[in-house]
Parts: structure tokens; C-alpha cells; sequence
């Protein structure tokens, strides 16, 4: 059976004011299968395509607390896996940012992630 999921795609936007951008992840929250994960990709030459002086070990440091923020992690510890996907699509003007929230609808949630990340990240 399907259900309804949400995603939204992880931007890196390494130079705000040109705002050029270049998707290296999917966010995917699934609450009826009790899923939130994030699956991240960084292209580095894409990157610094954008922008030469990029700090590409910084950036992926970012990525990977956006996947420790999924599984309960730091600061977001005590909070519901609804409450932590809503906290990671809120904006913000930072190097790395959710784009707008989409719905869809899968029978397995970790499986859509991987098809999302093969179709706009990859």
C-alpha cells in the first residue's frame, strides 16, 4: 500500500547574493512508516564551479549533521521526527537550505529516498 510522504531537496547555496545554487540531497519524512532520513551527495567540482574558495570540508560537515539531525542527534535529541523535519526545511539564509516541501506517495519510504537522490542529486 502507498503512503504519503514529504521531501525537500538540500541546496547548497555557496555564495548567497548570486544565489546559485546546486542540489547535494533529498530530506524525506514518511510519518505513517515512522521514517525521516537524509541522503546526501556533495559534488565538489560543482561546488566550486559556484565557487572557487568554497569550503568543501565545511560544507560536507553540514551535510552530515543534517543526516545526525534525522536520527535524533545533537540538538534535536528530545524532538519528534515531525518536529525535526519541519525544523530542517525551516529558511534560513546558510550555505546549505531545504528548497520547497513536496508530497508523494511510496510504499517504501527509505527506498523513494534512494530513487529521489538518483533523480535529483546524482
Amino acid at each position: 500500500m502507498r503512503v504519503p510522504y514529504e521531501y525537500a531537496v538540500i541546496q547548497a547555496v555557496p555564495r548567497i547574493e548570486r544565489g546559485e545554487l546546486i542540489n547535494v540531497g533529498v530530506l524525506l519524512y514518511c510519518q505513517r512508516q515512522d521514517f525521516l532520513a537524509a541522503r546526501t551527495h556533495l559534488d565538489e567540482t560543482r561546488l566550486l564551479c559556484l565557487d572557487p574558495a568554497a569550503d568543501v570540508a565545511a560544507v560536507r560537515g553540514a551535510l552530515d549533521s543534517w543526516e545526525a539531525t534525522c536520527s535524533g542527534g545533537g540538538a534535536s535529541a528530545g524532538m519528534k521526527l515531525g518536529e525535526r523535519f519541519r525544523w530542517l526545511v525551516a529558511p534560513r539564509s546558510t550555505i546549505l537550505r531545504a528548497g520547497p516541501v513536496h508530497m508523494g506517495l511510496a510504499e517504501d519510504a527509505a527506498s523513494e529516498l534512494t530513487r529521489l537522490v538518483t533523480l535529483l542529486v546524482h
